[in-house]
């Protein structure tokens, strides 16, 4: 793990500060910031903001795109999202274990991995912030204890159009109490339905966001199938149309474009190699052997997270931010 003489983590002092400072914003602002739901309904702040309730335990309310048509990509420009959706062939199958896929989970049986995992440099010139994503296969966490040492956590919320974490209240709103910039994650299944059908279904239930500083941006775990071939039965352009669709539904429904994670090997061997994504999406690289997230995908020059070990000292997969805390909360406020 990055140390504090580089400025990559801070004390546990700064931290508690931070956490502190952004709670007290959510107080401040209680009438206008998305605030977490109670107990599967939308808190009553939110629900001054919108009538529609949250569908699942601690799932946001799902506000409307600020500037409908519009969505702001990685850089923070405002460009016009595109509406063409495509007409993908699904597969349809059994997912008899989709609790048990998280971030990562698909990567061992496709790809070697180092042990023991590698850890950012603490001489790194960029700063990177420690964070962690979560699923269910973690269960109910004790985010008091967690949250002295992390900056930024996702958790997963969907997969496909079937399945809701049934520990995401926890794993969503527990961080928020502490002070810390959460997101969430959906768990793609292009074999169940189309991208755009899944964008709407992980909005829908929990992985909306709002530029209130603390929440963000959804991510598209797109990696390789755990209940069939590794590309789901999609060519190359028909695989990049899916996700297309799914990129440009979310930020149509948000106003922010999604993240998308993936391994270098998953997306050179499943995708048409489209450089276009990195103009918009923020990238994830999973990779547990190079050092720096290794060669990214095709078009993005470096990357937003880096997933670096499937486990550590804190639960879950371990993940930096690459940059300083202020460019986090930019994402976080911004999308």
């Amino acid at each position: 793990m990055p140390t504090s003489t580089h400025g990559t983590r801070g004390t546990h002092g700064t931290r508690r500060t931070r956490r502190l400072a952004v709670l007290a914003l959510a107080v401040a602002t209680a009438g206008t910031v998305l605030l977490p739901a109670t107990s599967g309904a939308a808190s009553t702040s939110a629900k001054a903001a919108s009538a529609e309730p949250a569908s699942v335990p601690g799932a946001p309310t799902v506000h409307a795109n600020p500037h409908p048509g519009y969505a702001r990509t990685v850089t923070g420009k405002l460009v016009k999202v595109d509406t063409t959706r495509h007409a993908t062939p699904v597969h349809p199958t059994v997912a008899t274990h989709p609790q048990l896929d998280y971030m990562g989970s698909t990567i061992p049986a496709h790809e070697p991995t180092a042990r023991p995992a590698l850890k950012p440099s603490s001489a790194a010139s960029v700063p990177q912030l420690p964070g962690i994503d979560v699923s269910a296969y973690q269960g109910n966490l004790n985010w008091a204890s967690i949250a002295p040492n992390i900056d930024f956590s996702y958790t997963k919320a969907t997969e496909g159009t079937y399945y809701t974490n049934q520990d995401f209240y926890n794993q969503y709103v527990g961080p928020y109490d502490q002070g810390l910039i959460r997101g969430a994650y959906h768990f793609a299944n292009p074999s169940d339905s189309s991208g755009a059908t899944q964008a709407d279904y992980f909005v829908n239930n929990g992985g909306g966001w709002s530029s209130d500083g603390l929440t963000l941006p959804g991510a598209l775990d797109i990696e390789y199938n755990p209940y069939g071939s590794e590309c789901y039965g999609l060519s190359g352009s028909q695989m990049t149309s899916w996700i297309w669709d799914f990129v440009n539904e979310y930020a149509s429904r948000t106003g922010a474009y999604p993240v998308i994670y993936s391994t270098t090997d998953w997306w050179n061997t499943c995708t048409s190699h489209d450089t276009n994504f990195a103009n918009y999406t923020p990238l994830w690289i999973a990779n547990y052997v190079a050092s720096g997230g290794g060669t990214l995908p095709p078009g993005w020059g470096w990357y937003t997270f880096w997933q670096y070990a499937d486990s550590g000292s804190q639960p879950g997969d371990q993940d930096v931010f690459n940059g300083p805390y202020s460019q986090l909360q930019t994402l976080a406020r911004n999308g």
